[in-house]
C-alpha cells in the first residue's frame, strides 16, 4: 500500500505527496501529459526531441545538470507514446533545488537555436544507431503502421522518419512547448523524506506563479476494429529470422487489461510457459519466444514474437504458435497456470515498490486515469481475474482477423 496525499494548485498543477521517512532521499517526478500520440502525422518525433531540449538550459539556468550535481542530485527522463516523464533524486535536505530547476524550465525554456541544432543532431544520431543501423532496430517502425491504420500509435516515439526532425523549425518547437508544457498539463509527485506541508509550501512558491496555458483538447482518431489479418514480409541482414504477431487489446486503464496481461504471461512468462515448453524446449522451433502487452493508455497490442532456428520456415513457426493459442482458447488455462502468473505479477508489484522512485512514477502515471489510488488496487484487480476471464478475453483478442503478422527474414 502506497500512502499519499494530493492537492491541486490554482494554475492546475496536480501534486501528489508520498511521505517515506525511512529513506534519506527525496524524489521529484514530473509527468507531462504528452507523448508521441499527440504529434501531427507530418511532424513526428517532437515529444522525444523535447525530452532532449528540456536539458538544454533555460533562460535563467544555462546548464540544468550542474546545479543539481552540486547538491548531490541525479536526473533522467523518458518519452513514450503517452507521456514525457522527468525525474530527479537528491538528498532530502536539498529538495528545493529540484523545485527550482523543474519550475524554471517549465516557465522559461531557452529557445536557443544552437541548443535546437545540437539536440536535433543527437536525436537523429539516436534514430540512426538504434533504429536504422542495428539488427531488428526497425521492427517497430514497420510493425506499428501495419497494426495501426488511423491512430497515432502507428509511429514509434522516435518518429516516422528522420526528415521530420531535420525539418523542425523554431516556430514548431515553440508551438509544441506552449501547447503541452504547462502546469495544467502536468502531474508532480514528490516522494521520500518529505512532508505534505513542506511540499505544499515549495510547490506554491516555485510552481504557483507559473500561468496556466491553453492546452488543445486531445481528439485522437480511434483505431477502427480490425476485421482482416494483415501481413508483411521483410528481408534484412540479421543473425536469425524472426516472427512477430500482434493483436489489438484494451488500453491500460480498461477493466480487461489485467486479464490480457495475465493471458500473455500464461503464453510465455518463464521456462514453464506454454510457448517456451513446446516451441523452444520440446520442438526446438524457436531459439527464443515471448509474448507481452504494450500497456498503452489507448487500446494497445498483445505481441507474440521470437527468433527461429536456422532452417525453420516462418510460416511453419506461425502455424505452431497458432496451434498453442488455439488450444488455450478452446480448453482454457489451468488453475495452476493462473496461480503461477498471478504470483509472478504480485512479485513484480512488490519489487516495483521497493524503490521510492518507482513509487513516485507509478503514482504519476496512475493519476492520468483520474484516480491515483489505482496503484493500490492493482493486486486486487489481478486477484479478481478468473479462468473464465482469461478465456473470454483471449477469444476476443487472439483472433486471426485481429492480427498483424510480420515475417522478418534473415538474408544469407
Amino acid at each position: 500500500m502506497i500512502q499519499f496525499e494530493e492537492f491541486t494548485l490554482e494554475n492546475g498543477l496536480r501534486v501528489i505527496v508520498h511521505e517515506d521517512p525511512t529513506v534519506e532521499i527525496a524524489v521529484l517526478n514530473i509527468l507531462y501529459d504528452v507523448g508521441s500520440r499527440d504529434e501531427h502525422p507530418d511532424k513526428t518525433g517532437f515529444a522525444h526531441l523535447f525530452e532532449h531540449l528540456m536539458f538544454g538550459g533555460s533562460v535563467n539556468i544555462p546548464n540544468y545538470d550542474e546545479p543539481l550535481q552540486k547538491v548531490g542530485g541525479e536526473n533522467n527522463a523518458f518519452t513514450n507514446t503517452d507521456i514525457t516523464n522527468y525525474y530527479l533524486t537528491v538528498p532530502a535536505a536539498n529538495i528545493e533545488t529540484g523545485f527550482w530547476l523543474e519550475s524554471d524550465r517549465m516557465l522559461s525554456l531557452s529557445f536557443d537555436p544552437n541548443v535546437l541544432e545540437v539536440q536535433r543532431k543527437v536525436v537523429i544520431e539516436e534514430f540512426k544507431q538504434r533504429y536504422l543501423n542495428q539488427p531488428y532496430g526497425d521492427v517497430w517502425l514497420r510493425l506499428r503502421p501495419l497494426a495501426y491504420l488511423k491512430h497515432p500509435y502507428q509511429w514509434a516515439t522516435i518518429g516516422k522518419e528522420i526528415s521530420h526532425l531535420e525539418n523542425a523549425t523554431m516556430d514548431d518547437v515553440r508551438g509544441f512547448f506552449f501547447n503541452h508544457y504547462a502546469p495544467n498539463n502536468a502531474i508532480l509527485v514528490v516522494a521520500g523524506n518529505v512532508t505534505k506541508d513542506q511540499v505544499k509550501r515549495l510547490s506554491e512558491k516555485w510552481f504557483g506563479p507559473i500561468p496556466r496555458q491553453h492546452v488543445t483538447k486531445r481528439n485522437l482518431t480511434p483505431e477502427p476494429a480490425q476485421t482482416t489479418k494483415r501481413f508483411l514480409e521483410v528481408d534484412a541482414k540479421v543473425p536469425a529470422s524472426a516472427f512477430y504477431k500482434s493483436y489489438h487489446m484494451p488500453g491500460r486503464f480498461h477493466h480487461d487489461y489485467y486479464a490480457a496481461d495475465l493471458l500473455s504471461d500464461i503464453l510465455s512468462r518463464g521456462h514453464s510457459s506454454r510457448l517456451y515448453q513446446k516451441l523452444v524446449k520440446e520442438k526446438e522451433i524457436f531459439t527464443s519466444v515471448s509474448s507481452f502487452v504494450m500497456g498503452t493508455i489507448d487500446p494497445g497490442l498483445l505481441v507474440i514474437n521470437g527468433r527461429v532456428k536456422n532452417g525453420v520456415k516462418l510460416a511453419d513457426a506461425e502455424q505452431e504458435v497458432n496451434q498453442i493459442v488455439e488450444e488455450l482458447l478452446v480448453k482454457g488455462a489451468t488453475e495452476e497456470e493462473l496461480t503461477k502468473v498471478k504470483n509472478q505479477a504480485y512479485s513484480t508489484l512488490e519489487f516495483g515498490e521497493v524503490e521510492v522512485m518507482n513509487r513516485a512514477m507509478n503514482l504519476a502515471f496512475a493519476k492520468l486515469s483520474g484516480d491515483a489510488n489505482i496503484v493500490n488496487r492493482e493486486a486486487h484487480d489481478i486477484e479478481a481475474v478468473t479462468l473464465a476471464d482469461i478465456q473470454r478475453v483471449g477469444r476476443q483478442i487472439l483472433r486471426e482477423d485481429n492480427s498483424s503478422v510480420m515475417y522478418y527474414h534473415a538474408k544469407n
